[in-house]
């Protein structure tokens, strides 16, 4: 029986660069940042939470040259997923992405039946929803 998510990845183009966007602006925590040989074991984390993100880089050893070619392309479309995350108040947390820089906002923050939210893009294009559930919404 499953009882916890302990991971979940997303490809990035540049580690570096996804650190300091998701934990600079996103307020997030790094995790681990351990390296074996050339390959890098980063994650971040909500601060608080268990479960982490993974950010990885297409390419060797689990892609050849023309797979992880086809899936920059597809990263930089934003057709590769992404993440949705709880805030305790979407409007504030708005604002404070403004303050710090981000600009790439897909969707101001919106009123729904299921709560209010906002939709971003990483650096890489990965897609990012951030959700203040309503009452009616489900946790």
């Amino acid at each position: 029986m499953i009882t916890k998510l302990n991971v979940a990845s997303i490809y990035v183009l540049d580690k570096d660069e996804a650190l300091d966007f998701y934990v600079e602006k996103l307020g997030l925590e790094k995790g681990h940042d351990v390296r074996q040989g050339t390959y890098r074991w980063l994650t971040v984390r909500v601060p608080g939470e268990g479960t982490e993100i993974s950010r990885e880089v297409p390419g060797a050893p689990q892609h050849d040259e023309a797979t992880a070619a086809r899936l920059r392309e597809l990263i930089t479309k934003g057709a590769m997923g992404g993440l949705v995350f709880i805030a305790a108040d979407v409007r504030a947390f708005y604002e404070t992405l403004k303050e710090r820089g981000v600009t790439d906002f897909t969707q101001e923050p919106t009123d729904h039946f299921y709560g209010t939210d906002m939709g971003i893009r990483d650096p890489f294009g990965n897609a990012i929803r951030i959700l203040q559930q309503g009452k009616s919404a489900t946790a």
